[in-house]
């Protein structure tokens, strides 16, 4: 990713949040049979290496997990917030005219190779902790107990899990640092006002 040095993220704490804060990842591979991506949801451990370790898991009948199986190296994406920066928020369009337009965005990468596995329990805690973390906050939260033992242990065999522990991280927090003050507070206005989701949640991170 190409990230200038003002716009980097150096700090873990910031990429882990991110990374706990991207609800659906997108891990891509290359290997047999090109390039491959798959959109999954994802759990952190950050007691597990020095960047920590991602888990989650594919459906058997994707072709991708082979990828992590012969060890090729995977891509994590981490998609934050993003927003079209129009040149008319901007004062300085006034003075000179001399803007384009851009997008500001937040994204993080997380680069590793995968261990595959397919042990049931190994399987059924992974899944126990990612319905859990998606389950939270809901009044009646489901648990994979609350299913069947039989129908749980057919869907187990299902799906393969994955270890990835991070080797590599690299943050992007592009929020217009690159233009002057007054041009940075118009941008954050012109988005807090715009009546799209996106574009707020983008104004947030550059208060």
């Amino acid at each position: 990713m190409y990230t200038p040095s003002n716009f980097a993220i150096d700090d873990l704490n910031e990429l882990h949040q991110q990374i706990r804060g991207t609800r659906l990842a997108v891990l891509v591979t290359h290997g047999e049979q090109g390039l491959q991506a798959s959109h999954l949801p994802l759990l952190l451990n950050v007691d597990q290496g020095p960047n920590g370790t991602l888990y989650g898991h594919f459906a058997r009948a994707n072709p991708q997990w082979r990828d992590l199986q012969n060890g090729a190296e995977a891509l994590v994406i981490f998609a934050g917030a993003d927003a079209y920066v129009s040149p008319g928020f901007y004062p300085s369009k006034a003075e000179h005219g001399k803007v384009v337009p851009t997008w500001n965005y937040v994204a993080v990468h997380a680069y590793g190779m995968a261990e595959v596995f397919t042990d049931a329990d190994r399987l059924r805690t992974l899944v126990s902790a990612l319905t859990d973390r998606h389950e939270a906050g809901r009044i009646n939260p489901w648990k994979v107990a609350d299913a069947p033992t039989d129908y749980i242990d057919g869907m187990l065999k299902a799906i393969v899990g994955f270890a990835l522990p991070i080797q590599r991280l690299e943050g992007k927090r592009k929020l217009s640092q690159n233009r002057n003050a007054a041009d940075i507070a118009g941008v954050r206005e012109g988005l807090a006002a715009s009546p799209d989701v996106h574009d707020q949640a983008l104004a947030h991170l550059m208060r």
